[in-house]
């Protein structure tokens, strides 16, 4: 009995892995980076992560990125002082005992500084064995965001060109990389995108293999968010433990204990009942000490302490004894001290003397309440329980937001209403191709039940018995990666898809090369100067007219 109850106590209890980062090895390039041509770097240059690796080409292209870090940097408590230098993505171990340090180069999911960026990609290069003093000999494909500003890939253009000496560049977007590794080969599809990330979530509508740019559409929340939301939820409900609930452990509860409800009421429904609270809550393990109930001491500590006791109560009991039989002597000394002649009068009191042998078990040598064993303190509480983080309805309302933003006051609109507003800019028809073809990317879209949610609100928004496809891809987070490579070896040779240095001299930063997961670019047109010869005979043309009407005024 004891044992089951035991089971039970422990049952549903997951401790925190708190898992820190391990130092990226420097990477040899290998012969394989120094082919007859050179080999394209791929960069998927995340806000949560970045993740980099070689386009080899033949059968076998090799295996997934070999670099993946968190796009964060941290400076040196040293700084120009001849201190640590500043440090990027997984040489930082535990990202909170320097959350306060930490610095992005992205402003939501757009690069804004350059010098962070600049950080990021020396720690790519360096690490996959690629020197960047003099210049980097290699191509490189790069991941951006839906409708990235001109301003942001000027300044990544600049950065590559001009600091790093790249031969050419690709820009495309990451979630239609995704999207083109897992659509069959030499298909141009229509579809629906539906892409969330760390900072945003987008809906991207494809219509015969390009993007429509005009209809995509972006919603301002995503992971981080999420793990902000679930924060505030769990240290307004344990404000004991406040320093412990940090972020990386909400994020840690988002990616391995939430899930994403077919029908948010009726779940929340679900969990007022104690039996399936019971069963489905989740009980975060907090660390802690034992030192707090003296658990520390060893056995014989223990046992040492216990024979002090032992010798402390029978010493008392002694004391009380010898007490007592001092007062039995005064009390018999009074009585002997009494001379009566009458002899019959001394007999009671004789017989008053002889009754002092009955209090003689009273202080026997024996003493049976000294062998008893002194009882252990036991805790007022269990201190692992209370250390326990409950994770109940926050399972599912954390990552709900996606679909309601109202429930952290954004006034945005969700996934469904977004989805339906895309699909009415359509004809029928249209629509009917879109969404025969929904695909689900990104690291927020890997919650248990998503794709079931958004087959749920397609089901209601669409017309009665239409049909409509929803796939999720084979690997949320790297697929991005994956289709990048893929284009790359695609098209090495392609000249009409890379930005060359020439390209970038001539027609500036901004610009860059349409491809089937780019975005649309859209030149900066600007009000054509008058040449000043026309100027100067518009003037001269001015006056003399000024001058004929002021003649003819007098």
């Amino acid at each position: 009995m004891a044992a089951a109850s035991a089971a039970g106590l422990a049952a549903n209890v997951f401790p925190f892995r708190d898992a820190r980062a391990a130092p990226d090895p420097v990477l040899e390039a290998g012969p394989v980076a120094h082919g007859p041509l050179p080999i394209p770097l791929v960069l998927d240059n995340g806000s949560f992560q970045a993740r980099a690796g070689w386009a080899c080409p033949g059968p076998d292209p090799g295996p997934e990125p070999r670099l993946q870090f968190r796009a964060v940097c941290a400076r040196g408590r040293g700084g120009a002082r001849g201190g640590a230098g500043p440090q990027v993505g997984n040489a930082l171990g535990s990202l909170e005992p320097l959350r306060w340090m930490l610095r992005s180069p992205f402003d939501r999911n757009v690069p804004v500084n350059l010098e962070l960026q600049e950080l990021l990609l020396d720690y790519s290069f360096q690490h996959l064995g690629v020197s960047s003093q003099g210049c980097v000999d290699h191509p490189i494909v790069l991941t951006e965001a839906v409708c990235n500003p001109l301003y942001s890939r000027q300044m990544m253009s600049e950065l590559l060109f001009e600091c790093y000496g790249i031969p050419k560049v690709a820009y495309g977007i990451d979630s239609l990389f995704s999207f083109y590794h897992n659509k069959p080969k030499n298909l141009f599809s229509s579809g629906l995108v539906i892409s969330s990330g760390y900072q945003c979530t987008h809906i991207l509508p494809i219509l015969e293999g390009r993007l429509d740019a005009k209809n995509c559409k972006r919603i301002n929340l995503g992971g981080s968010q999420a793990a902000g939301y679930l924060q505030r939820l769990l240290q307004l409900k344990y404000p004991g433990h406040l320093a412990a609930i940090t972020l990386s452990r909400m994020e840690e509860i988002l990616h391995e204990h939430s899930y994403i409800a077919e029908d948010y009421i009726e779940e929340l429904q679900k969990w007022r009942c104690p039996d399936y609270y019971e069963t489905n809550v989740h009980k975060m393990q907090l660390p802690f000490s034992n030192k707090l109930l003296g658990s520390t001491l060893t056995s014989e500590e223990k046992q040492e302490r216990r024979q002090q006791q032992l010798r402390r109560l029978q010493e008392l009991n002694a004391r009380r004894r010898e007490e007592k039989m001092q007062l039995d002597q005064e009390r018999l000394d009074r009585l002997l001290y009494v001379q009566i002649p009458d002899l019959e009068q001394l007999e009671p009191s004789l017989e008053e003397v002889e009754s002092i042998s009955d209090f003689e078990p009273l202080f026997s040598e024996e003493t049976p309440e000294v062998e008893k064993p002194v009882a252990t303190v036991q805790p007022v509480f269990n201190l692992a329980a209370y250390h326990q983080l409950f994770v109940g309805t926050e399972r599912i309302r954390a990552p709900e937001i996606i679909f309601q933003p109202s429930l952290i006051g954004e006034e945005q609109a969700g996934i469904s209403e977004t989805l339906q507003y895309i699909l009415d800019r359509y004809p029928k028809d249209v629509q009917e191709r879109l969404v025969q073809n929904v695909f689900l990317t990104g690291g927020n879209m890997m919650y248990p039940g998503m794709k079931a949610r958004i087959e749920k609100e397609l089901l209601e928004m669409r017309p009665f018995q239409s049909s409509f496809q929803v796939q999720l891809a084979s690997n949320p987070v790297l697929d991005a990666w994956y289709g990048a490579r893929d284009w790359a070896l695609d098209h090495l040779e392609d000249n009409e898809v890379w930005i060359t240095r020439k390209d970038y001299e001539e027609k500036g930063g901004e610009y860059f090369k349409e491809h089937c997961a780019s975005n649309i670019y859209v030149p900066i047109r600007l009000p054509k100067q008058a040449s000043r010869a026309s100027d100067a005979q518009t003037s001269g043309k001015g006056s003399g007219a000024g001058g004929g009407s002021a003649g003819e005024q007098v």
